[in-house]
């Protein structure tokens, strides 16, 4: 029986669900415009830090090295990800004649052991192939600010490739946008013709009056 009644509210109020839809839609493709592309590019370090000059060729110091090495790493990560690389590699780009705001660039870093990977994502592919050269500039050059533990030294990154830049598909959510747009316009939709059921006073069969325990004397057939 509740379904039917379910059912019977979707009949009357059916243009009440579809209008919030049609109306997000018809916004959507007049202000449609394909995403922009968009592009990538990756670069592989290790750390190369010579061991003390008093150090000797014992398996024991080559092992601390190796760890050094690793703590290096992992401390370079965490300057990478952070805030400070960007506004360094946006205040470098500025001295170059390149306007990137420290936000619009997307770093993204990972760690292995004695590796780091360094890459960046940008709308421009040639701008983004300044932005590796700086970053790559700032990170060699700069990474002792960033690592008391050194004493001022510079660590030494060896770069293992050369910088490739290319082009990567959209998004997940760029291309679901719309259809999680009008999912949430159709169930605003349904919300709607909800309340208005809930708030129209009006009695359409004999049930509804038989509810509110009323005696019914006749009824009138719709045909």
């Amino acid at each position: 029986m509740e379904l039917r009644r379910y059912w019977q509210m979707i009949r009357r109020r059916w243009l009440l669900m579809v209008i919030p839809a049609l109306v997000v839609g018809a916004a959507a493709l007049l202000t449609y415009s394909p995403p922009g592309p968009v592009y990538n590019v990756g670069v592989r370090f290790i750390v190369g830090q010579n061991p003390a000059e008093e150090a000797t060729v014992a398996d024991q110091e080559r092992y601390y090295n190796w760890l050094t090495s690793e703590y290096i790493v992992n401390g370079l990560t965490d300057w990478v990800r952070g805030t400070g690389f960007a506004e360094a590699v946006s205040a470098e780009l500025a001295q170059q004649g390149v306007t990137v705001p420290p936000g619009a660039i997307q770093v993204g870093a990972d760690n292995t052991r004695s590796m780091l990977t360094l890459s960046l994502s940008y709308h421009e592919a040639e701008t983004l192939a300044a932005m590796m050269s700086v970053a790559i500039k700032v990170l060699t050059e700069q990474n002792g600010a960033a690592l008391p533990q050194l004493g001022g030294e510079t660590a030494v990154l060896v770069q293992l490739d050369q910088p490739v830049v290319n082009q990567i598909p959209p998004g997940i959510r760029s291309q679901l946008d719309l259809v999680l747009r009008l999912g949430v316009a159709f169930a605003a939709g349904i919300g709607l013709a909800l309340l208005v059921e809930y708030l129209d006073p009006t009695l359409r069969d004999r049930e509804e009056v038989a509810r509110l325990g009323l005696e019914i004397l006749g009824e009138i057939p719709k045909q």
